[in-house]
């Protein structure tokens, strides 16, 4: 249960945090609104490093289901426990979207756009272009994974007590250089647990959650997050 619990607590931080920073930037009458990508870069980037502080001593915090199935792609995780891994995610993701609809609740009948209450639930494409936002979804995580190999690989000597911070800056980093396509989802749990929050939740005048896009993010980082697990494995790692 300690993964479960860890990976709900850790991917519920994140979404709460990183969720929360998309709504203070788009909602209509935030002390934050129109604040831009660099805020929201920002606050997402320090979320992931608060959440793995938080759960990282409590399982790992992957708190990204392609970061576990890249890690099962070259062994590091068993296949019993990323069904855990997946559950607690998923869940924890869903709660955290909730906590930020509950936190910015009168701004969403104030904010006229339905787009932008979307936005804070999940990722959308600047250019709606099929293939072109797959691969900047593919290329994104793969990223992301051969960063998160590279920083807590044993030879590094980062250690544990920078590790979550540099993963922030990781995702910072992500963001300001591949967001803007796609928003970069980069996590299926991240887009796909707060989408279904969306489409649930009394939200006062929103629009359908795209359902039609919703797979980009979700098999993208799935692609992704193997892609880069064998490439840092069978190229990087063996350096």
């Amino acid at each position: 249960m300690n993964i479960f619990l860890g990976e709900l607590i850790g991917t519920a931080i994140l979404i709460l945090l990183g969720g929360g920073v998309v709504a203070n930037v788009l909602l209509e009458n935030s002390k934050g609104q129109n604040s831009g990508w660099i805020v929201i870069t920002a606050g997402w980037g320090f979320g992931v490093a608060i959440a793995v502080y938080v759960a990282g001593w409590i399982s790992g915090a992957h708190i990204n289901p392609a970061v576990t199935i890249g890690f099962l792609a070259i062994g590091k995780v068993a296949a019993a426990d990323a069904l855990l891994y997946f559950a607690g995610q998923f869940a924890g993701a869903f709660i955290g979207a909730v906590l930020v609809w509950l936190a910015y609740l009168p701004h969403w009948e104030k904010t006229q756009d339905p787009d932008l209450k979307l936005a804070v639930f999940c990722t959308g494409p600047a250019i709606r272009h099929t293939l072109g936002n797959l691969l900047c979804e593919i290329i994104g995580t793969a990223m992301l994974m051969i960063g998160v190999l590279g920083i807590f690989h044993a030879n590094n000597g980062i250690g544990s007590g920078f590790g979550p911070y540099a993963v922030g800056i990781l995702v910072f980093s992500l963001g300001l250089s591949l967001g803007g396509p796609t928003g970069y989802a980069i996590n299926p749990a991240r887009d796909l647990g707060p989408r279904i929050a969306h489409a649930l939740l009394p939200i006062p005048g929103k629009r359908d959650s795209d359902w039609s896009y919703a797979w980009i993010p979700v098999v993208g980082p799935i692609i992704g997050g193997v892609l880069g697990a064998f490439l840092f494995q069978g190229v990087i790692g063996m350096l």
